[in-house]
């Protein structure tokens, strides 16, 4: 069980991380190339329409594939223990 939840927790930050790094690294693009501060999405700034919009599918992809990876590793660990 202890591996279960050391798996777990590993796939959980390693999620979180890639998100963080998206989520934070957006302002620092925006920040290094100030052209794209200029650019206009449907008539909203860009960082406006990425920071407020288009930033939930990432989340929204970011949790299924959390969810998808979870199941797997539970199905791999009931298997270890049925065998057992």
């Amino acid at each position: 069980m202890h591996s279960l939840l050391r798996t777990q927790f590993r796939l959980a930050l390693f999620v979180c991380t890639v998100l963080a790094c998206v989520v934070g690294g957006l302002p620092l693009l925006f920040l290094l190339i100030p052209e794209l501060r200029e650019v206009h999405l449907l008539g909203v700034p860009l960082p406006w329409a990425v920071l407020a919009g288009l930033i939930y599918p990432a989340f929204v992809i970011g949790a299924w594939l959390y969810v998808r990876q979870a199941e797997r590793n539970e199905r791999h660990f009931a298997e270890l223990v049925e065998r057992r």
